[in-house]
This record gives C-alpha cells, structure tokens and sequence, in this order.
C-alpha cells in the first residue's frame, strides 16, 4: 500500500490493556484507529501499515512486545520513520518505558507522534529530563557493576594460582606476521633497516593487510617489531 502523492508515510501502533477490552464488539482499537486517521489526514500523513499488540500491558517494555517487534521488522524493510500512536499512554503507562521506548525509536531516526499530544516527546519537561538522567545513572551503575564483578571474578581466580588470560599480544594472535615484521626489519649487511612503510608495504603485498584491506600502519608495524 503506497502513501498517496505528497503525504509522508507513517505506520499505526495501536495497544490494548486488558483482553476483555479486544475482540471485534469491542470499540479500543477502533478508537485508536479513528483517531490516528483523522490525525493523519489533517496533517498530510498515509498510514501505510497497522500494528496492534492486544491484551499487552502499559508497563511491559515495549521491546518484549509482539506487535511492536513486528513493527520494527517493517520499518528496517520499507524506511518508513513515523510512527502514530493515539496518546502517550497508548504507547506505554510508565513515564520511564515511554521515554526509554521513544529514545530508542529515536536512536532509529523513527518520529513518534501521539495524535492527543504531537508535542508530547519533544518537549524536555523537568520530570522527562529527571527520568531520562536516571535512567542514564542506572545504565551507567549496571555497566560499572558487570566491571566490578567481572574483575571480583578474575581476582579470585588469579588467589587460586589459576592463570587469568587478558587480551593477547600480537606474538600470540598471529606468530606468522610477526615473524616475518622482524625477519624484514632486521639490519642489512649495511647495517640499515627498512623503514617501517616499506615493512608495511611487504607485508601487504604478501597478503598481511588490516582489516580495512590497507596496508598496516607504522605503529601496528612498530608494535610488531618491538616486542
């Protein structure tokens, strides 16, 4: 279904609470329709698609959500990057799942308009800029936590004389370059040494290149050589 000549396209999210509020005598997501519609026609939107997660709580996270997993299938494969939704509310209860769900939209380039409140995500009011802060300050705590317990973990082990592998040096990742960095960079029967460019340029023409395809850089090659 192709948005018509002018408009821009946008995709439908609609939510319902409760299952005895989904079935087809029930009027929740026909409210929710009609008032994405009309939204859209007055503002020069063509709902291209619908996703409805039904008898789907407020406060589930909206990553866990079936309808609104689907919905980030079809936006990856057609570009559409406006979402509607009928209220804030319908998008999520907690003020924290609706401003953490719209900053990953966000981070997609995907706009989310409530159509009762178009402005609603884009004001920074004092409690929308404390709850993201905290959010950031619990991300930030959980990340320092994993660290402290990842280092705890290797302490204890390193206590019971079992050795404790950190990141392996290039001898030990690949032997075969390094061996063949030093062998070049041996002294000639002049007593002088190629520069390290010339190495570098060696070493790609035998097929030791970075991962970009280019030649080494001097310091990679430098790094080689020296230990």
């Amino acid at each position: 279904m192709a948005a018509a000549k002018g408009k821009v396209k946008a995709i439908a999210y609609l939510r319902t609470s409760s299952a005895a509020n989904v079935g087809a005598d029930k009027d929740s997501d026909k409210r929710q329709r009609a008032a994405i519609t009309a939204y859209a026609r007055a503002n020069g939107f063509e709902v291209v698609d619908e996703f409805y997660d039904a008898a789907v709580s407020g406060r589930d996270p909206v990553a866990q959500r079936p309808g609104f997993a689907a919905m980030l299938e079809r936006i990856t494969g057609n570009g559409v990057r406006t979402v509607l939704i009928e209220s804030p509310d319908r998008f999520a209860r907690d003020l924290a799942i609706q401003l953490a769900g719209h900053d990953f939209l966000k981070s997609l380039d995907v706009t989310l308009i409530p159509t009762t409140a178009p402005d609603f995500f884009l004001e920074d009011t004092p409690t929308a800029v404390l709850v993201r802060q905290v959010l950031g300050a619990i991300a930030e705590f959980e990340k320092a936590s994993t660290v402290a317990k990842l280092k705890a973990a290797r302490e204890r082990k390193r206590a019971t004389g079992v050795k404790v592998e950190g990141r392996k040096s290039h001898a030990e990742r690949t032997p075969d370059l390094v061996a063949l960095a030093r062998r070049l960079h041996r002294k000639d029967r002049k007593g002088s040494r190629r520069s390290l460019r010339d190495i570098a340029a060696e070493l790609a023409a035998q097929g030791h290149v970075s991962n970009a395809g280019t030649a080494l850089s001097p310091s990679v090659v430098r790094s080689l050589v020296s230990r």
